[in-house]
Formats: C-alpha cells, sequence, structure tokens
C-alpha cells in the first residue's frame, strides 16, 4: 500500500556542465557550473577553478546537495558579506536544482560595484550559466517486474504498455524464456493502480524492487 504521509518532490538538477560569463562596468564575472553528488566532489570542483583561473581576485562559490536540497554551502571569498555566495545560492534555489557547485570568479575591472550591484551581478552570472546548460527534472520512481508465462507475454505487454502511459512509468529490460519478465518503474503513488491492473488482467505476479531517481528528459 502507498503510505499517506507526503513527500517532498525530488529537485531537478542541471542537464550538463557548463558555464556563463558577462562583464560588468570592467568586472568580469565567470561561473562555472558542476554536477556533484557529495561536498568532497564540490570542493574538488572549487580547488581546480581557483586553479584554473589563478588571475582571478574572487572564487565565490555555492552547494546544494541532495534530492531535496538538504544540504547547502556558500563563500563569499573576500567580497562583503552577503553579497557574493548568498545570492549565488538564492539565484540556485530560485532556479528548483540540486547537486550542483557554483564558482563564479570575478577579474576586477577597477570600479567598485556597491553592495547591490555585486549581489544583482553573482546572481546573474548563476543565472547565464543555468540558462546555457538546461535542466534536467528527476523523479523518485518506484522498480517492479511483471512475471507472465510465455504464453501470456504478447497480451500482456500491449496491457502493461497502455498503462505505463497512463500512469507515468517507464518499460525497461524484457526477458523471454519460459516466463517473460518485464521490468518497468513507475511513481510511487501509483502502486496500489498497478495492483488493480493486476488482479484484474489476471495471470501476472508482481515483486518490488527499491525505489529510485531517474532522470526525466524530455
Amino acid at each position: 500500500m502507498v503510505s499517506d504521509v507526503p513527500t517532498k518532490a525530488v529537485l531537478s538538477t542541471i542537464a550538463r556542465d557548463g558555464s556563463g560569463e558577462f562583464t560588468e562596468k570592467r568586472s568580469r564575472f565567470l561561473c562555472t557550473l558542476r554536477r556533484v553528488s557529495t561536498m568532497d566532489a564540490a570542493q574538488a570542483v572549487i580547488a581546480e577553478v581557483r586553479q584554473r583561473d589563478w588571475d582571478g581576485r574572487h572564487h565565490c562559490t555555492a552547494v546544494v546537495l541532495g534530492t531535496q536540497g538538504e544540504t547547502v554551502r556558500s563563500n563569499d571569498d573576500g567580497e562583503p558579506a552577503g553579497t557574493a555566495g548568498a545570492p549565488m545560492l538564492a539565484a540556485l534555489q530560485g532556479a528548483g536544482v540540486s547537486d550542483v557547485v557554483a564558482v563564479v570568479t570575478r577579474w576586477f575591472g577597477g570600479v567598485l560595484l556597491g553592495t547591490g550591484g555585486l549581489v544583482r551581478a553573482y546572481s546573474k552570472a548563476v543565472q547565464l550559466a543555468i540558462e546555457n546548460v538546461g535542466i534536467v527534472q528527476r523523479r523518485e520512481m518506484q522498480r517492479a517486474t511483471v512475471t507472465v508465462s510465455a504464453a501470456e507475454a504478447g497480451r500482456i505487454e500491449n496491457a502493461l504498455r497502455q498503462w505505463i502511459d497512463q500512469h507515468g512509468g517507464v518499460l525497461g529490460e524484457v526477458q523471454y524464456g519460459a516466463q517473460a519478465n518485464f521490468q518497468l518503474m513507475f511513481p510511487p503513488k501509483e502502486l496500489d493502480a498497478l495492483e488493480r491492473w493486476s488482479t484484474q488482467l489476471g495471470r501476472t505476479e508482481l515483486s518490488y524492487q527499491d525505489t529510485a531517481i531517474t532522470e526525466v528528459r524530455k
């Protein structure tokens, strides 16, 4: 049975690694955006950017980790407190992405931007990078196997494909032998619907595996 306790939606992530940059009053801002799954991986990216762009005056950072963005970090790296890392983090959270690190390198152009100008510049750098790389949605999906006799495989497969189309599922590997095994993934909230479908159709056996986070590319 499906639990009645609501769960938070799984956050999206960036579709690929990339960057975004612009110049504001002769200061150049370059945002490096990478997918990461741990804080150690994020720190490695930050160290890599610092070494690559060694001549930049500031390397400000923001990190969001976890399927629901449970872990966040930000750093102003010498800019006035709250003018770089925090707005960068807000830009990531505003885009609804997680498992990502953003590093904005600033080459100072000799003109002070003021606190408001810095907040806008660091936010803009992250937003431009997100626009350039794109966003991919992620969903938590229940994995299951439908097992039927070889003689029933054709009938069941047609019906299963219809069910998947109607309930947001994905058909995976199909194994044929003395029995046919259909691997599928579907939203956990549809578990009861799958069991009703199986009962009504008859001659099917359901087994469940753990849930998995799946990227949904359209």
